[in-house]
């Protein structure tokens, strides 16, 4: 295993190198906010935590990320059996491992900052109402629409298929409204840039946000764009 991540490394340019980092360090307690300036080798040490076991769990969080990131397959011409099994496998384990593990972060930086700063409520506002879509829209299409579309691609039917295209057009309709709440977040945060001051974990949520936003558009592009259009012609 390559180990991008050593001891040395400062731990707050871990988080922004790797954002996903941050829910490592948070089941470890480790600070990458206020305390987040000094070399990882410190902050395990002052935590009196096992240095090999953390640096080896980071650096395998941060290939199984890469990897994920760097397959290319060219969608147009696999099936939708395996166009579906990689959208369930990247984008939606994505989604159910960021969206519980991003709200705490979120909720924290409301409970911190907004008093002074109310837009940071309507980001919370925000974002539990996408995560909570989300985490349906992903579950109806797992346990009933992919299915229906994997059946029919083995035994197609034309009543299947039209009760495919009225299941893909309440679908669109979600993925539109998922949309419209991420153009929302992305206007109140002034395209995720944070103020200035602004401590490690605003600048952390800001982060995550803008990369849940790229991750569900290239989600929602796999489906709308090239899957589903196979059914409503």
């Amino acid at each position: 295993m390559v180990q991008t991540f050593d001891e040395q490394c400062i731990v707050s340019d871990i988080v922004k190198q790797f954002p996903k980092s941050s829910d490592l360090f948070k089941s470890y307690r480790i600070d990458f906010c206020c305390g987040g300036n000094r070399p990882l080798r410190e902050a395990i040490e002052k935590r009196n935590l096992p240095k090999e076991e953390v640096l080896q769990r980071l650096n395998k969080l941060y290939e199984e990320n890469e990897a994920l990131n760097q397959k290319q397959i060219n969608w147009d011409t696999a099936s939708s059996s395996e166009l579906i099994d990689h959208i369930i496998q990247k984008h939606h384990h994505y989604l159910q491992e960021e969206l519980p593990n991003l709200s705490p972060f979120v909720t924290k930086v409301m409970k911190v900052h907004g008093g002074k700063q109310p837009h940071l409520r309507v980001i919370h506002k925000l974002f539990n109402e996408l995560k909570t879509e989300l985490e349906q829209h992903t579950l109806k299409e797992e346990n009933e629409d992919f299915p229906l579309i994997i059946e029919y691609e083995t035994n197609p039917t034309e009543e299947q298929l039209q009760i495919i295209q009225t299941k893909l057009a309440d679908l669109e309709d979600e993925h539109s409204h998922a949309g419209d709440v991420l153009k929302e977040l992305r206007e109140i945060t002034n395209d995720y840039s944070p103020p200035e001051g602004a401590c490690g974990t605003y600048r952390l949520v800001y982060n995550r946000l803008e990369e849940l936003e790229a991750e569900t558009f290239q989600h929602i592009h796999l489906e709308n764009n090239i899957l589903f259009p196979r059914y409503m012609s």
